[in-house]
């Protein structure tokens, strides 16, 4: 398996869709990455077996000096092999590559060990409103 990674990389929608759908388990959707990332994301990571993705996450941004990881997802059958790490590693680089100060994520308690301890993000302080 030779994994490629592409900042902004190419991808479509039904292939994005059926990843977050494997990822997050639940149904495939029919979203609108495309539109979506370009609009509202700094950029984003994809990560390639050949032509087949098995590795995303998207940086969207306030326009300003903090942009945050969200979606960071790998496909089972190419999980624990660093995939992840790596997507991250790409974001954080070329985020740094920018006028943004800083990098923002949040996740559950069970991938606390994932984002603190092999992708060297720093705890914080923060809040969250649960709004629907």
């Amino acid at each position: 398996m030779e994994i490629t990674y592409e900042w902004r990389g190419v991808f479509d929608n039904a292939e994005l869709n059926a990843l977050h759908a494997e990822a997050f388990n639940h149904r495939p959707l029919e979203e609108d990455w495309k539109t979506q990332v370009e609009r509202h994301s700094l950029g984003w990571v994809c990560a390639r077996d050949g032509g087949e993705l098995v590795g995303f996450v998207n940086v969207p941004w306030d326009g300003g000096i903090h942009a945050f990881l969200l979606d960071t997802i790998v496909s089972a059958k190419a999980g624990r092999q660093g995939i992840g790490t790596r997507l991250v590693e790409v974001a954080v680089d070329k985020a740094r590559g920018t006028d943004c100060e800083w990098l923002h994520v949040d996740f559950d308690d069970h991938l606390r060990g994932f984002y603190f301890e092999a992708c060297g993000f720093t705890p914080t302080n923060a809040g969250l409103i649960k709004l629907a």
